[in-house]
């Protein structure tokens, strides 16, 4: 486990390469533009992903927004058969107001928290996620840290119909009490 600050100057705190084993490291503030969702089935996620990213790109482009970093989803508690999260893009400043987007999707601001956090990279499919958060907490709770909410993964590596699933990385991140 290291300590480090933010690397690379990324406000996300992604690192360049995949990270292999559990980093601490402080965590900056950083604005968003999300699609907010409650009690979301769990088998209905890629909908809801399919939606907001849809709607949020255009939506980012038309408010003169820009992008500080790949999409993500910030959860505000566990998932179990349903799911209360955020999903959308960091920003480089914070938006505004609330977006109006397409077919009726209402973009808000957001932030991802800063703090204390704790990070490791999953390589593999979104269908092993679940697997490798809870690697990912065990090796948090091993290293004698609490985890807080919220958690999050950022899509370090955009999908495409055309790739192995094996090539994607996401990287996951709690914040410590």
């Amino acid at each position: 486990m290291t300590q480090e600050s933010t690397p690379f100057g990324s406000p996300m705190g992604l690192s360049q390469e995949p990270v292999t084993s559990l980093e601490v490291f402080e965590a900056q503030q950083v604005p968003t533009l999300v699609l907010k969702v409650h009690g979301q089935p769990m088998d209905r996620m890629p909908e809801v992903f399919d939606t907001a990213f849809r709607a949020i790109f255009p939506a980012m482009a038309q408010h003169g927004l820009t992008p500080s970093g790949p999409a993500f989803a910030l959860y505000h508690r566990a998932p179990d058969e349903t799911a209360d999260f955020e999903v959308g893009m960091p920003l480089t400043e914070p938006s505004e107001s609330v977006i109006e987007a397409a077919d009726g999707v209402r973009l808000e601001p957001s932030w991802l928290p800063g703090g204390r956090a704790a990070r490791i990279s999953h390589l593999g499919g979104f269908d092993q996620l679940s697997t490798a958060w809870a690697g990912f907490m065990g090796q948090v709770a091993s290293a004698g840290e609490t985890p807080e909410l919220p958690f999050w993964e950022v899509y370090v590596t955009e999908p495409s119909p055309e790739m192995d699933p094996v090539d994607l990385r996401t990287d996951l991140f709690t914040r410590l009490g």
